[in-house]
């Protein structure tokens, strides 16, 4: 099994988590996107990471993919529950979570572009989705087993640490600090923070 992968991307992270919880070994390939690396480009034309190739040669290009399928084939306590309420709440967890990330990547990349006034709205747009879902995460219940939606959550909530520690998530989030630095205490995340 292969993963191209960047050490700061979060979806990287929930990739890598995944594999950890389950005890399973790839080889790490490291790419960086903006560079369109030949062996990138071989297995994903999207030119994104993470991108994952099976031991049967299958690519997979996307973070929720790939987590399934590593949760598929680990022997782990699965993360993914079995259809039901259980998995649907997951689920809509996750979606959350990568709903924070997908505003966050591309805010933190226009970030570093001239900033006219439609990318100030647009990071206006982003910052707003963000601190809503946020605030949403502090409402939903956190408890029970580890599951891919929580992981979701980790990743989200590290990502805000680490790219915009200058727009703190914590205050007014007691509940969801509370449940960040607890799973902080869990190797899968402890090992895989980026920085």
């Amino acid at each position: 099994m292969k993963l191209h992968f960047s050490g700061t991307s979060p979806y990287v992270r929930k990739c890598v988590a995944v594999a950890k919880h389950h005890g399973l070994s790839m080889e790490h390939v490291p790419a960086n996107p903006a560079q369109n690396p030949a062996s990138l480009l071989a297995d994903n034309p999207l030119c994104k990471v993470p991108s994952f190739v099976t031991d049967d040669g299958l690519a997979l290009n996307d973070s929720p993919v790939i987590c399934e399928y590593l949760d598929h084939i680990g022997t782990g306590a699965k993360l993914f529950p079995a259809p039901g309420p259980a998995r649907w709440k997951a689920l809509a967890m996750a979606v959350l979570a990568d709903g924070i990330l997908d505003a966050a990547v591309p805010r933190r990349g226009a970030s570093m572009l001239p900033q006219d006034e439609g990318r100030q709205a647009a990071d206006a747009r982003f910052k707003a989705a963000m601190t809503r879902a946020v605030d949403a995460l502090e409402g939903m219940d956190l408890s029970g087993p580890l599951d891919i939606g929580k992981v979701g959550v980790v990743c989200a909530l590290g990502y805000l640490d680490f790219r915009y520690a200058h727009e703190p998530w914590r205050p007014g989030h007691p509940k969801l600090e509370a449940f960040y630095e607890a799973q902080m205490q869990n190797p899968i995340f402890a090992e895989t923070k980026p920085g």
